[in-house]
């Protein structure tokens, strides 16, 4: 492994002044459960490492009127640990409790999943669906990127030199609203998944019919994909199986399925 200056510095401002001072040679420090598997197996050759930890931002985990604002160096169990998340936000719990194991989940979180951009991210999925946008700082200012944008193909996302992920945003929940997340693995709870699939829903207050619907999937494409036209299709439409399968239908057709 290529030997590497260790940072830790205590502002948004510092740790960008790092990022932009070595480039594409350094990398924040989160989880590490990513990082440290592909600087040792010298998929990077990195100058410096930034330990976002002591980063007041990017530790803050909140729910507000406003919704929900994820630090992106919140582990995943402050995550699904947290009551009021689980009662709000029940598709990103779903999403951060099955990241890894118990352990990878003490120090992994949902904004390291997200940088990673692994097309099987289970963070991802539902935070696409909940209408999720990613805080970014740099040296000139910040920025808004929409989580289903974020991503731009296996390990690659929007973030360019000096980047650095503060927050991941999302909407507070509408009323009558519903979400989860689910996947298909091949083994146990530590695998990879086949398949998975995010989604969030409105329904009337009859509860009876679909107002509206956001689907997004993981591990059929390059990236995390929002089969937007599956979840279009929902708005309107009866809660019963044939309105369902049509949409399942419709986002099979929005798979783009790589190869290993």
């Amino acid at each position: 492994m290529h030997p590497f200056a260790y940072v830790a510095p205590t502002t948004v401002a510092e740790a960008v002044a790092v990022l932009t001072e070595h480039g594409d040679r350094a990398r924040p420090l989160a989880g590490g459960t990513d990082l440290l598997v592909k600087a040792r197996a010298n998929v990077w050759e990195l100058d410096a490492v930034i330990d976002i930890k002591n980063i007041p931002e990017l530790m803050t985990l909140s729910v507000n009127g406003d919704g929900l604002s994820i630090g992106a160096g919140v582990p995943c169990y402050q995550v699904y640990d947290n009551s009021d998340v689980a009662a709000q936000y029940s598709g990103i719990v779903d999403g951060a409790s099955i990241i890894g194991g118990i352990q990878i989940q003490s120090r992994a979180g949902l904004g390291g999943n997200l940088c990673n951009a692994s097309p099987s991210g289970d963070g991802i999925p539902a935070l696409i669906a909940h209408s999720a946008v990613a805080h970014i700082a740099n040296s000139s200012g910040t920025r808004e990127v929409a989580v289903e944008d974020f991503c731009t193909g296996p390990s690659r996302t929007v973030l360019e030199a000096g980047d650095l992920l503060v927050s991941i945003e999302v909407p507070k929940p509408a009323a009558n609203s519903g979400a989860a997340y689910t996947r298909f693995i091949p083994r146990n709870e530590m695998d990879i998944a086949v398949a998975g699939v995010g989604v969030y829903v409105i329904l009337d207050d009859s509860g009876q019919n679909f107002v509206s619907g956001r689907i997004a999937l993981a591990s059929v494409g390059p990236t995390p994909i929002l089969a937007s036209e599956a979840g279009d299709s929902l708005a309107g439409k009866p809660v019963n199986d044939e309105t369902i399968a049509a949409a399942a239908a419709l986002a099979k057709n929005a798979a783009i399925p790589i190869t290993d």
